[in-house]
């Protein structure tokens, strides 16, 4: 059997790492993508048939470069991010450009590079990591609730224009998850319990269920799904009159 190729752009840690070893185990030849070149080196050693690939994703070239030293590329992930917090009114345009630049244009310029290929080789699968707050908007995020909803739209849009390739394009919202950026919040045991008891299942996400979500978006079992954005976050996302009881 063909051994299918991913690329995951920031597998560096938390939610890309985890891709990366669930798609390691499952037979994939891995590219560990990180902007950090030691954190993609190290995460690529622990697996096999894993390739580190240092690049920035809001760089056009470089992800055409990836695509290029991967050789084949049946599924990307999009998952690198960043976040920056602080009122909307205060947000400085530096980091308003930044957040957008990596999690949306970023995503974009990584998508196209696969894209390309895709067309080329007879499609493939595209899986852009966004968030609940790509759905509902949160206090002190706004760059990043800006960016989320966005790259949901471009996952729409790429789906619409690029299924006569052969390519299914999805995203993933993400809720609560314990890892990844969202490590330093859950530090403090009052906010782990806080964000817990708001889940209707009564935990935090981890990184491998985020994971396994990718995995099922990217494999057989889903090939008839395409332009759609699958909530991980264990019903939190619904659960706003939990908050507000009648009685």
């Amino acid at each position: 059997m063909t051994r299918r190729h991913m690329l995951i752009t920031g597998a560096g840690a938390g939610i890309g790492a985890a891709i990366a070893a669930r798609a390691s185990a499952a037979g994939y030849t891995v590219g560990v993508m990180d902007a950090d070149e030691k954190r993609a080196e190290e995460v690529a050693s622990t697996l096999k048939h894993a390739m580190p690939l240092a690049g920035d994703v809001r760089d056009p070239a470089d992800m055409a470069a990836a695509v290029r030293r991967m050789g084949s590329v049946d599924v990307l992930v999009n998952n690198a991010g960043i976040l920056r917090t602080g009122p909307l009114i205060d947000h400085s345009a530096d980091d308003f450009r930044l957040v957008m630049d990596v999690n949306l244009n970023g995503a974009f310029f990584a998508a196209q590079a696969a894209a390309r290929h895709m067309r080329d080789h007879g499609g493939g699968v595209i899986i852009n990591i966004s968030s609940i707050n790509g759905l509902h908007p949160s206090p002190n995020c706004g760059a990043y609730v800006a960016a989320k909803a966005g790259l949901i739209g471009l996952t729409q849009q790429m789906s619409i224009e690029w299924g006569k390739f052969g390519i299914r394009v999805n995203a993933i919202a993400p809720g609560f998850i314990d890892g990844g950026m969202s490590s330093p919040y859950y530090a403090n045991a009052k906010v782990r319990e806080k964000r817990s008891g708001a889940v209707p299942l009564g935990r935090l996400g981890t990184v491998d269920d985020v994971a396994d979500t990718a995995l099922f978006l990217a494999s057989e079992q889903a090939s008839y799904i395409s332009g759609v954005t699958l909530i991980v976050d264990g019903g939190v996302i619904n659960s706003v009159l939990l908050q507000l009881p009648r009685e």
